[in-house]
């Protein structure tokens, strides 16, 4: 396979695993989509933030996170906060619900992936992760190990 065909291939294929993400989210959790499972992880990882910067982080117009972010904040899942050191500033966390429901997503979602990937070599799972990292760190590219 020539490079040009290689980077077809692998557009295709990531195309059809974003597809597969998307529609998967539905199914682990009736009240999560996707965009809100990501915003939910990204709260849970920063310890809170402001809306604004969910909106920079991810490159999504603020009215659009504000949509997610009211939807979540309907169903329970996070809370604002006044920044203790800007009053001014409001800032997301998660709720104990919301650290629930992202809880049992991630088991889910990490059991899917075992699941599908179980017949695969350890040889071929450890090269398989080492260039999803060295492709996600673009344009700061990991060393090559292979």
């Amino acid at each position: 396979m020539e490079a040009a065909d290689a980077v077809e291939t692998i557009q295709r294929e990531m195309t059809a695993f974003a597809r597969r993400a998307r529609a998967s989210a539905g199914r682990l959790h009736p009240e999560l989509s996707l965009v809100s499972y990501t915003l939910l992880g990204h709260l849970e990882e920063s310890d809170g933030c402001r809306a604004t910067d969910l909106a920079a982080h991810y490159a999504l117009d603020k009215s659009t996170v504000s949509r997610q972010v009211v939807a979540l904040e309907r169903a329970g899942l996070i809370a604002r906060r006044q920044d203790p050191g800007d009053h001014r500033v409001q800032v997301l966390h998660l709720t104990d619900a919301g650290r629930r429901i992202l809880a049992q997503v991630t088991e889910s979602r990490r059991t899917a992936f075992h699941e599908r990937l179980a017949a695969w070599p350890a040889g071929d799972l450890e090269r398989f992760a080492r260039y999803l990292v060295r492709y996600n760190a673009w344009p700061d590219p990991a060393p090559e190990a292979d």
